[in-house]
């Protein structure tokens, strides 16, 4: 599971500094770092519940 979502988020980012998604808060290509703190978060919650479950 946190695999994945390593990989989503990484091509997330990727995508992010060649072309930007054009969502709210990501309309530059300097904002992959928002997409890089989210993953952060994602990926944290994902070990935490892996850990209490």
């Amino acid at each position: 599971m946190t695999k994945t979502i390593a990989v989503l988020l990484i091509l997330a980012m990727l995508i992010q500094i060649i072309k930007p998604l054009g969502l709210p808060g990501l309309r530059r290509r300097g904002d992959f770092w928002k997409l890089a703190l989210f993953a952060f978060a994602i990926w944290g919650a994902a070990l935490l519940l892996r850990d209490f479950s």
